[in-house]
């Protein structure tokens, strides 16, 4: 890109060829899922033209946890459930919905919309944003980071407080009363995750439930409804959907999507640092950004 005077003359691609152009739209994409040709070059573009480029990380992505409980229910679904992200032991956020077990940790939408804040706790004190591109607006890494005082905090049965999931569990136990204890979760619990909670509880698998102590109940039910992970990483930008910084909003005009620094330069989607929550909202920012350029471009 040959830029003179705040306003780009040409574009000179690889193999020589110069194109002119009245105003120019740079919609690049951001560096999540680079199998589909999304480098994240256009960073680089807008760095070398004076643009700050607000830190860059991967947004909307699984999590890794260090435990290894989560791989033995890997494949299972969730649903109804609600996952706390904790920093310093102080509640940062929480998501309802369903999430997923996986072979490296968690995933589906609430996991995925808590995954920019938790990338946010395990990049906080370092975060700041660079004018020229450079090395330093990739350098934090995120699949190399381990959590610093981060941890999810998984509620089974959020639709039930404390009192009413013992009544409960008081119930199925008078129910099973001659079962073991691995046995006897079925009516409360997917299978698939019976035998995490077992282990994780301390109660003996094959002690009958009948004798089972009104302390070893309660902590149960205080495992159901506070199972705790500690994130690892964000899986990285190959996973990402999409791309979380970019070039500042202040240095760009929100009504037409031009440039403040670069007279006939207009930018949209990804490139931009914005993004929202699953369920559609980052493909119709692209949509609405893109549109606006395009208009914006056509009129000036």
């Amino acid at each position: 890109i040959v830029c003179d005077k705040n306003k780009i003359e040409k574009v000179i691609l690889k193999k020589g060829q110069e194109i002119f152009a009245k105003n120019y739209i740079i919609a690049t994409g951001g560096r999540s899922y680079p199998g589909t040709g999304s480098t994240g070059a256009g960073y680089k573009w807008l760095g070398k033209l004076g643009h700050k480029i607000n830190k860059l990380s991967p947004a909307l992505v699984p999590l890794k946890i260090k435990e290894n409980w989560p791989r033995l229910a890997q494949g299972l679904s969730l649903k109804n459930i609600e996952l706390a992200v904790f920093w310093k032991n102080k509640k940062q956020d929480s998501r309802f919905g369903e999430m997923l077990f996986t072979h490296f940790g968690i995933s589906g939408p609430i996991v995925l919309d808590l995954s920019g804040k938790v990338g946010e706790l395990l990049e906080r004190g370092e975060a700041r944003p660079v004018r020229n591109f450079g090395d330093k607006a990739f350098s934090h890494n995120l699949q190399s980071k381990i959590s610093n005082g981060v941890k999810l905090v998984l509620d089974l049965k959020p639709a039930l407080d404390f009192e009413t999931l013992d009544k409960r569990l008081q119930s199925d136990f008078s129910k099973y009363s001659n079962k073991i204890f691995k046995n006897s979760l079925s009516d409360l619990l997917p299978q698939k995750m019976i035998p995490v909670i077992v282990e994780l509880s301390g109660i003996n698998p094959g002690k009958k439930v009948n004798e089972i102590t009104r302390e070893e109940r309660q902590k149960l039910v205080k495992l159901l409804k506070g199972l705790e992970m500690r994130v690892s990483s964000l899986l990285g930008f190959e996973t990402a959907i999409v791309t979380s910084g970019g070039v500042s909003l202040k240095e760009i005009d929100s009504k037409t999507m031009k440039s403040k620094l670069i007279g006939n330069l207009f930018l949209a989607g990804e490139i931009i640092d914005l993004h929202g929550p699953t369920g559609g909202y980052n493909l119709q920012l692209c949509w609405s950004t893109g549109y606006l350029a395009g208009q914006s471009s056509a009129r000036f």
